[in-house]
């Protein structure tokens, strides 16, 4: 069985930065380092949304325009953990956000991944 578990959520200002992780265990470790790692977002009242994915060895990232620039996807594959490095945030950032595991298909698609972790909330107050 794989389980996700993320951290490193919290309440910050505009402006502030942040560092999410996203750890597996269980068979995840066996998974971790074959396949694609996302991380997507939800916000009250919204549909969750892509926020980037980076390849299974590490070596190309991808992101949503919206956070292109600010935001940066990093793994480690010896420690099983994916990281969310989250700068400039913005009011607009708040969600709670969610790592994944890239099963096949479109990066930015929801139904592209396998495994999800139960999120971690992030609030930035302007």
């Amino acid at each position: 069985q794989v389980r996700l578990v993320e951290s490193g959520g919290g309440a910050v200002q505009a402006g502030s930065s942040l560092k999410l992780s996203c750890a597996g265990s269980g068979s995840y470790a066996r998974i971790f380092s074959n396949n694609a790692m996302g991380w997507f977002r939800q916000a009250p009242g919204k549909e969750r949304e892509h926020v980037g994915t980076i390849s299974y060895r590490g070596g190309s990232t991808y992101y949503a325009d919206s956070v292109k620039d600010r935001f940066v996807i990093s793994r480690d594959n010896a420690k099983n953990v994916v990281y969310l490095t989250m700068d400039s945030l913005k009011p607009e950032d708040t969600a709670v956000y969610y790592c994944a595991v890239h099963r096949s298909g479109t990066y930015g698609v929801q139904s592209s991944y396998n495994y999800w972790g139960q999120g971690t909330q992030v609030t930035v107050s302007s």
